[in-house]
């Protein structure tokens, strides 16, 4: 088997990853940061998504000698002037320290505030030492809720809409998440260029 790291600690964008890609790659294994018992994090230095989706996926390539992909996504919040955006998974700090408390910072600031809509963005890159293999974006449009609703997913999902289904991210089920999320858009116009590379791994 053919290692592929995927540059993630976390274990539910870990699945969502491998599970839209496992189709498109036969043959390939796939690791992530934690499976290589890597516990040291490249600073997201850059000011969006595809900058930082870059620094991790050399970063971490240069570390390990593997293929990596690595994805930066976030939260845009028209509201907010598309804030947290790169800032998502650390917004509040260091006060919102967990999922729960970002969602509860986000709300706070959202307070009285009638336009809803947000989007979330997923910049997904592959890299192989310092070279950039390929790169893509997706999106998926929706709306904040006033409170969270439903128990999957991870990070802003339980608060996140999607009008077209009335659920919410954190409402979905695995299967249908990796058919609409901003995530599965970038990775399926990823999937095409993936088996022209596919031999460039064994290399």
């Amino acid at each position: 088997m053919i290692p592929l790291l995927i540059a993630t600690f976390n274990a539910g964008k870990f699945r969502e990853i491998s599970a839209i890609l496992h189709p498109c790659l036969p043959g390939v294994s796939f690791r992530s940061l934690t499976d290589l018992a890597i516990t040291g994090e490249i600073a997201e230095t850059g000011t969006t998504f595809a900058e930082n989706a870059a620094l991790k996926a050399i970063g971490y390539s240069e570390l390990t000698g593997l293929p990596t992909l690595a994805d930066d996504s976030g939260l845009e919040v028209i509201a907010l002037d598309r804030r947290p955006g790169v800032f998502s998974a650390r917004y509040g700090a260091p006060q919102a320290a967990d999922d729960a408390g970002r969602i509860a910072f986000l709300l706070a600031e959202m307070a009285g505030k009638t336009d809803r809509r947000a989007r979330f963005v997923c910049h997904v890159c592959l890299a192989r030492g310092r070279q950039i293999l390929t790169e893509t974006e997706g999106t998926a449009e929706g709306e904040l809720l006033l409170a969270p609703r439903g128990t999957g997913g991870f990070g802003y999902d339980p608060l996140f809409l999607y009008p077209p289904l009335g659920l919410t991210f954190a409402e979905l089920d695995g299967a249908q998440k990796n058919l609409v999320s901003h995530r599965a858009h970038a990775l399926r116009l990823l999937a095409p260029r993936l088996g022209a590379l596919h031999e460039s791994f064994r290399s």
